[in-house]
């Protein structure tokens, strides 16, 4: 479900945009979903900023220093209704052809669609690609992300963008305690990174966050899904923002050494200024007007 509006504004100050406002993946721990970010619709009926590419090119056109244009970070650019709205790939088209960069984060196989500009924009500036992987077995992520492609499919996705020499960034992230909170969870997704020899992995801690709006949702799903599990929440953490997995020290150690061993940027802010950094010999010195 979706419904349409004007935006009077797209990209923000750091080059961020989101052309949508809401998901359909159904994801059980959607941190989107808390009452801080404001949703004022339903958070499955897909608000729609139907003049995306208008105020997109606007901004381009407009400014005088290139820089990364972001995409993915409150709802993903590439779930189901975008199949037909192309509204993403209408945006990276006005990116390409004023030789902006890229980088956009995102669940779905979908973003293959693209690769033809994705491979373009690299090529003329630089594009890099985010992923994100929760869990390695497929049964569980069905559960936990039940409205999007499966895990396995996102690290197809993954090596398809290696062997197109596109960069991508994994985001690890959240662990479920109780949950996924597991050394074989944690191992085998980085397996899947250093296969398809991933830049980066985001990984702030093994654990996860939950605030007003977020933790409802995400205490119903556990209800639903892995009944008394809830009471195991309130009892550990009570109503912390912050909820940490008991494994975590060790599990961080482990995901650290992995990274080091096979020259994959794990600190995050290490991997924020990968992500955003645009080609020098690409950028114009003169100052934005």
């Amino acid at each position: 479900m979706v419904h349409f509006v004007d935006a009077k504004t797209l990209v923000n100050a750091r080059g961020g945009m989101n052309i949508y406002r809401g998901c359909t993946h159904g994801c059980i721990y959607c941190d989107s979903r808390s009452r801080c970010y404001r949703f004022t619709h339903p958070f499955e009926d897909v608000e729609v900023k139907r003049n995306a590419p208008e105020l997109l090119e606007k901004t381009l056109s407009s400014k005088r220093r290139k820089c990364m244009i972001g995409t993915g970070s409150m709802s993903d650019p590439y779930m189901q209704c975008e199949e037909d709205l192309r509204l993403t790939r209408s945006c990276l088209e006005i990116i390409e052809g004023h030789g902006f960069g890229a980088t956009l984060i995102t669940k779905s196989d979908l973003v293959l669609r693209d690769i033809d500009l994705l491979e373009s924009i690299n090529r003329k500036a630089r594009c890099v690609v985010q992923m994100t992987l929760t869990t390695y077995d497929e049964e569980m992520c069905r559960i936990l992300e039940p409205n999007v492609c499966g895990t396995e499919r996102r690290y197809e996705v993954l090596k398809e963008l290696r062997d197109r020499k596109i960069p991508t960034v994994v985001w690890l992230t959240p662990v479920l305690p109780f949950i996924n909170d597991t050394w074989e969870n944690i191992s085998g997704i980085l397996g899947y990174c250093e296969e398809a020899r991933v830049s980066g992995v985001i990984c702030f801690d093994m654990g996860m966050t939950l605030r007003e709006g977020d933790r409802e949702y995400y205490y119903a799903a556990l209800d639903d899904r892995f009944p008394g599990l809830k009471e195991k929440y309130i009892r550990t953490y009570a109503d912390s923002y912050i909820v940490r997995s008991p494994n975590a020290d060790s599990l961080m150690r482990m995901f650290r050494s992995r990274c080091m061993e096979n020259g994959i940027i794990s600190d995050p802010d290490a991997c924020f200024e990968f992500i955003r950094r645009f080609p020098e010999k690409n950028r114009q010195t003169t100052l934005d007007i």
